[in-house]
């Protein structure tokens, strides 16, 4: 809070209650405080939670922006396994039914929530329905500002919401974390708090399941694609048996060590990969889990839910204590680390040096935020710029030719010079995509 001269508001005849709810209002003028969403729609489970983050006004020489200074978790949801119709596709209906509940039991309504994002992951984005059932939340669920999750964008909203960036910030190191869900298994760089790479591939807890009935019929094509490697003929018959789950685990497991330590992936490791591989620019001294497989392997988890997740993880650890000596070490948050990063990594707020030459295009929601990094005036020139904008747009599955949001950390005062490289960098970069868009779609 602002320091007062109460004896300088004595003299004006105001009392020292009266001083200190002017000194409150210049307060709140500098601090926002929003209720936030983050749902979480994946290959295995759904949950969602709410959270609040604080954002005050840091003020610099030629401008002021808000920073977020405190997140905290105000309610979180049980986590159901993702309903799926006998025809394969997400149950939208009974989505619906597990969001209104958790509003009712968190005391809230959508009214109430400033931001959010709906997040699709793992197989769930590919299921034929699952752009309507991200937008069908989208409206129902206040004012978001994110979209569906590809794998590089799901990578980043996990290695934050699981505090892997604060652990390498405050460490001061470069740490791969790694993320096992359902279907897919994601791996973000970090160096000293800064994610440098992302990537992904097809190894996750849930590529073979039971269904209701207990028989082993959920059978992913990434599962089939390594029963064929090992020359087993996967139906829910031979599935049921454990020492063929056991072979498959070991096999995917293979891969996901393989991808975790930068080895050359074989024949079947390539062709379950999602995203180019991660560019290793830095060596990692450590490895962080999240996503429901790290359960297990923390042995915060003991149950069976039906899947290969015990087995899997059990076999990632021990294939990794036999070929590396790397330590291991819980960042925090594990199966609810996409959701807080959902909820609380999606949040910007401007300062007060704004101008837009159309008004009348506000306000915009939905979408999705390229980010590029830290740009340093003293530096920025377009090319940089532009291959920022590309590389960015690639990490988070993104179509230059579609609506977005440009964001990046600024070093040194915003300089014309600096500003003009920026705006330049950026023109280059979407400008041609965007010319390309407007001619086809006038044809």
């Amino acid at each position: 809070m602002h320091d007062l001269d109460f004896d300088h508001y004595h003299e004006l005849g105001i009392t020292e209650d009266e001083a200190a709810a002017i000194a409150q209002l210049i307060e709140e003028q500098d601090t926002l405080e929003l209720l936030t969403i983050g749902i979480d729609i994946g290959s295995s489970t759904s949950h969602l939670l709410f959270a609040k983050v604080v954002l005050r006004r840091r003020t610099t020489d030629l401008s002021s922006r808000f920073e977020v200074v405190d997140r905290q978790v105000v309610w979180t949801s049980s986590i159901i396994h993702t309903p799926f119709r006998e025809d394969g596709m997400i149950d939208a209906h009974e989505l619906s039914h597990f969001i209104a509940d958790a509003y009712s039991a968190a005391g809230l309504t959508a009214a109430d929530v400033d931001s959010g994002a709906v997040i699709l992951t793992g197989e769930a984005i590919k299921r034929p329905n699952a752009r309507a059932i991200d937008e069908l939340f989208a409206s129902q669920s206040g004012k978001f500002v994110c979209a569906s999750a590809g794998h590089e964008l799901e990578s980043l909203l996990a290695a934050h919401g699981s505090g892997a960036t604060g652990l390498a910030r405050r460490r001061g190191e470069t740490g791969l974390h790694v993320d096992i869900g359902g279907g897919t298994t994601k791996l973000a760089l970090i160096d000293a708090g800064e994610v440098l790479d992302v990537a992904a591939f097809a190894v996750g807890g849930r590529l073979l399941a039971q269904d209701g009935t207990g028989a082993w019929a959920r059978i992913d094509d990434s599962a089939r694609l390594v029963a064929d490697d090992l020359g087993v003929e996967l139906t829910p018959q031979t599935a049921a048996d454990p020492e063929v789950r056991r072979r498959i685990c070991e096999r995917l497991a293979q891969v996901a060590v393989d991808e975790i330590l930068g080895a050359e992936p074989d024949a079947l490791g390539k062709s379950l990969e999602l995203t180019t591989r991660i560019d290793r620019t830095a060596t990692p001294a450590y490895l962080t889990f999240s996503g429901g497989v790290s359960e297990y392997v923390f042995g915060h988890e003991t149950g069976d839910y039906g899947d290969i997740a015990p087995e899997l993880a059990a076999q990632v650890v021990r294939q990794l204590g036999e070929r590396a000596d790397i330590p291991a070490i819980d960042a925090g948050q594990r199966i609810r680390a996409t959701v807080i990063g959902a909820s609380q990594y999606t949040v910007q707020v401007s300062g007060k040096t704004i101008h837009i030459s159309d008004p009348s295009v506000l306000p915009v929601h939905n979408l999705p935020v390229v980010h590029l990094g830290k740009v340093d005036s003293a530096t920025a020139d377009r090319e940089t710029i532009a291959a920022a904008v590309r590389r960015g747009a690639e990490m988070r599955g993104v179509d230059l030719a579609d609506p977005i949001a440009i964001g990046f950390g600024w070093e040194g005062l915003p300089a014309y010079a600096a500003l003009e490289q920026l705006a330049l960098g950026i023109q280059d970069a979407a400008g041609g995509v965007v010319r390309a868009a407007h001619a086809r779609d006038r044809r």
